[in-house]
């Protein structure tokens, strides 16, 4: 037994440590809010999906809500980090705790802990196909932020970078000091250099989404009709810089050409699909890196209040399009968007306005800082209500063990 009171230490919005209970009860939050499946019940007919990326941000919510909403069975990748001398990774907890859930309600879904952009892990998962779920694959989520990314046939190491393409760039961004005080301040990125975009197109584009679809269709792992999706974000004008016109945005551009690319193979090969999905807002592990994102989110919820759609929310709406419990919502790019609720007109233009007047001294009356600073604690498991943070808690969660 290795039970300790675990603190919620941070460095800015990165946590030192990670917990155990309050993850598993946000994840158990999360499954409560995905509406019932109806009459038809999962079992050996339900559809089999492979979630890539599945223990954080929207890559959790497309795994929960496909369990829930859907029944789902299948399989879900991440690379999570285990309990040593600090506690494990946010993401492990949580699929340890997503894993108990399934099997509770029947649900017959493992999950795999390495380097998604191996081919020793797409093999693993490929023979968990064949062996375990008949050998044919339904479905698939691809949803992976890395910061890194080594090619399996050249061995190159390609680094992603967070920068505006073309020119410097100054926006507003929200800090907090060491002593939680929320602070307005303008920060300049450099623009990208010599093969910065390339570098990131390489590890957060399609390549990887494709090498994927490569290696099932290659073992003839592809049902008919097989459908898969890559989630996305396009976001605000306000944050277009550092994102989607930056490298970033590029990676993201990519994306959506290799699913246009895809799609016309799936269709030829198997009667299937391939597409992009682009998400709403959140508040993520990646995005709070993003500079000018956390403040924008402030402002989005201070606007929107309980309209604001959380991930697993939007992504019970897509496992219901994916299923055909609903029809496809694509816009004239063939995107399926679940992003409309944020980038309205009237919703735009309320958060610019407040972002104009954000300074140190007004910023607490204009975004929801209290609701943004509970969110990104929750990323770690901490502040979720019904958690005994003073109590010992039991940090050595082992893996989800593949049983029979």
């Amino acid at each position: 037994m290795t039970e300790r009171i675990v603190s919620s230490r941070s460095r800015g919005f990165l946590f030192l440590d990670s917990h155990p209970a309050g993850c598993e009860r946000a994840v158990r939050g999360m499954w409560d809010a995905v509406p019932a499946p109806g009459p038809a019940a999962p079992g050996k007919d339900a559809p089999v999906a492979l979630v890539i990326g599945s223990s954080a941000g929207y890559g959790l919510a497309a795994t929960v809500a496909g369990l829930a909403r859907a029944g789902i069975r299948g399989i879900g990748v991440s690379f999570e980090k285990a309990p040593g001398r600090r506690t494990a990774t946010a993401g492990w907890y949580r699929t340890a705790a997503t894993a108990d859930l399934a099997r509770d309600h029947g649900r017959d879904f493992v999950f795999v802990n390495g380097d998604a952009f191996s081919d020793a892990v797409k093999d693993e998962v490929a023979g968990l196909v064949r062996e375990r779920f008949s050998g044919k694959l339904d479905h698939l989520v691809y949803s992976v932020a890395a910061p890194r990314r080594t090619d399996p046939d050249t061995g190159v190491t390609y680094s992603s970078v967070l920068k505006p393409i073309g020119e410097a760039h100054r926006t507003k961004t929200l800090v907090f000091d060491d002593g939680g005080a929320p602070e307005i301040r303008t920060v300049e990125t450099r623009p990208a250099a010599g093969d910065d975009t390339e570098q990131t197109v390489a590890v957060m584009g399609g390549a990887d989404w494709a090498r994927w679809i490569d290696h099932l269709c290659a073992r003839d792992l592809l049902a008919g009709g097989f459908t898969t999706v890559a989630l996305s974000y396009i976001g605000s004008p306000l944050t277009g810089a550092m994102y989607r016109q930056g490298t970033i945005g590029a990676a993201k551009a990519h994306l959506e050409r290799t699913a246009r690319d895809l799609d016309d193979r799936l269709a030829k090969e198997v009667g299937g699909r391939a597409l992009t999905s682009v998400n709403g807002a959140a508040v993520t592990q990646s995005s709070t890196a993003i500079p000018g994102i956390a403040l924008y989110v402030g402002l989005l919820r201070s606007v929107l209040g309980d309209g604001m759609v959380p991930p697993v929310a939007q992504l019970t709406l897509l496992w219901d399009q994916l299923t055909g419990r609903a029809p496809l919502d694509l816009d004239n790019e063939g995107r399926v968007r679940l992003d409309t609720w944020e980038l309205s007109p009237a919703v735009q233009d309320a958060v610019a306005e407040r972002w104009r007047s954000a300074t140190t001294g007004t910023i607490a009356g204009l975004a929801d800082l209290d609701w943004f600073t509970t969110q990104v604690k929750q990323l770690y498991g901490f502040a979720v209500p019904g958690v005994d943070y003073a109590a010992p808690v039991e940090t050595d969660v082992p893996w989800p063990v593949h049983t029979a």
